[in-house]
């Protein structure tokens, strides 16, 4: 069994880098490909030697977060990895995640991406199960200025009706923690690059989709810092609209027919109509 994961860091806070670092070197994983979007930034030399299981590669210029976890996923395929994890910077977990969720996938070969429960560092449970998007679910609750109705529209967009408790499958999950089995990864391809950042893992999970089940499991926590960086930058803010863009050009804006089926399948399944 061959487990390798990525991680791609830009100016990435060298404290959180050291413990996601730490929590992914304990684990089974036999290979961790850091991405080094910024490799101008000194103060990550010295985690290229942090351990042996470190492969660290350093992207002349910065093309993204997708681009740059392509770069490990192509490395996996090479190497016939059977799971490669995609880690964000600011994720750390305990000893065992990645084993659990190991077995999780070797029970069921139907599950082409799992997530675990995710949680802020203060223990808060992160609502990050979606159904697929229309664009007021990603344009409306930014935007608009009925809360009340975004606040209903939300809860069921986030699934949070269902508790969060209990395996389910979901149609997006966050990138932040993507447990992928590889060679789904060989028949979709990895990251769709015109999504510099911001909706390429709803990209991805969508088609992951086409071709096997993307499940939630909460057997396992994994803990996310989660800075809401488009919610501080306007910068950022942009990269999101774009993205956002983006992703209702290529998989449609109000006519889409395979999300309407999708979503309701999802909320048939678990009795909310």
């Amino acid at each position: 069994m061959l487990v390798t994961a990525s991680i791609v860091v830009y100016k990435t806070n060298v404290f959180e880098l050291e413990k996601v670092l730490k929590s992914t070197i304990s684990s089974i994983v036999n290979i961790i490909y850091l991405v080094d979007n910024s490799p101008l930034n000194e103060s990550l030399d010295s985690f290229r030697n942090f351990s042996p299981k470190i492969c660290y590669i350093s992207n002349p210029i910065n093309t993204g977060f997708g681009a740059g976890h392509n770069l490990a996923i192509q490395r996996a395929l090479e190497i016939n990895s059977d799971y490669h994890i995609v880690i964000n910077p600011d994720i750390y977990f305990e000893c065992g995640v990645i084993e659990k969720l190991t077995l999780f996938m070797n029970s069921y070969e139907d599950v082409g991406l799992v997530m675990p429960k995710v949680l802020y560092p203060n223990g808060e449970l992160q609502y990050l199960c979606k159904l697929l998007p229309t664009p007021f679910d990603l344009l409306g609750r930014r935007f608009l200025p009925c809360k009340k109705y975004i606040r209903y529209r939300n809860e069921r967009y986030e699934l949070r009706f269902l508790g969060y408790d209990k395996e389910m499958e979901v149609p997006s999950l966050s990138g932040c923690f993507m447990f992928i089995r590889v060679s789904v990864l060989k028949q979709i391809g990895g990251f769709d690059e015109r999504f510099f950042m911001y909706a390429e893992d709803l990209d991805l999970c969508r088609r992951i989709g086409q071709v096997s089940k993307t499940m939630y499991y909460p057997g396992v926590c994994v803990f996310h810092g989660y800075a809401k960086g488009s919610y501080k930058n306007k910068k950022l803010l942009k990269y999101h609209i774009c993205s956002i863009i983006k992703y209702f050009n290529k998989w449609g804006w109000f006519f889409d027919s395979k999300r309407r089926k999708i979503n309701r399948g999802i909320l048939t399944q678990y009795d909310k109509r």
